[in-house]
């Protein structure tokens, strides 16, 4: 229903539109609907990266909404991947304190460890992004 007010009274406005969506795909994801809740973040995230860049925070946020609907539906090696291409443009861009580079790092260290296929060198890596991520929070 607030999608369709949404899209009613602020069709013009995208933005809008694409954070609905968001919260909806959010709530699929909780609900376990993790295949309903991956198609929809990749929408968004493709509406994103085509209205603002890759370079923007929305965009990033979306990314991390995709990554973390990979995670959610077991699929580690999509997440790792889109992982290792943002978390470059997210420190670059927001800076490695900010909390979206954060929560990037955060989801690094999950799919790493969640991972049966993870190597040693990776968990090592994962271990290390998690205590450089607990010095930073403090």
């Amino acid at each position: 229903a607030n999608l369709a007010l949404r899209r009613r009274c602020w069709s013009h406005d995208e933005n809008t539109i694409l954070n609905a969506q968001s919260n909806m795909a959010n709530c699929l994801d909780d609900l376990g609907r993790c295949d309903e809740a991956l198609e929809l973040q990749r929408e968004i995230y493709a509406s994103r990266l085509a209205l603002d860049g890759k370079s923007n925070e929305g965009t990033l946020i979306a990314a991390l909404n995709l990554i973390v609907s990979f995670t959610n539906a077991l699929r580690l090696s999509e997440a790792k991947r889109m992982l290792r291409e943002q978390l470059p443009i997210a420190t670059r861009v927001l800076g490695k304190d900010h909390d979206v580079t954060l929560s990037l790092q955060r989801n690094v260290v999950i799919g790493l460890l969640r991972d049966e296929k993870s190597t040693r060198q990776e968990t090592l890596q994962a271990e290390k992004l998690a205590k450089d991520m607990l010095v930073r929070l403090r």
